[in-house]
């Protein structure tokens, strides 16, 4: 399943609206997610599924990019 998670890219920042970033992750589950992507001191804001008509509407955008990691 892919996971869109939202984040900051220090775990010391403060989350802020307008410096939130987001980043596509495939994974099992959101755990998972959090798993992968706990090297890479990300303060994780939310982790969300994307699928159906919302995983489509994703696709089209040029920014998407799943990342797969092992």
């Amino acid at each position: 399943m892919i996971y869109k998670v939202y984040f900051q890219e220090s775990i010391k920042q403060v989350p802020v609206r307008e410096k939130t970033k987001t980043v596509y992750v495939e994974a099992e589950s959101e755990r998972d997610v959090r798993t992968k992507l706990a090297d890479r001191g990300y303060n994780i804001e939310y982790i969300e599924a994307v699928k159906g008509k919302y995983l489509e509407y994703e696709q089209e955008k040029p920014e998407f990019d799943v990342l797969e990691i092992r």
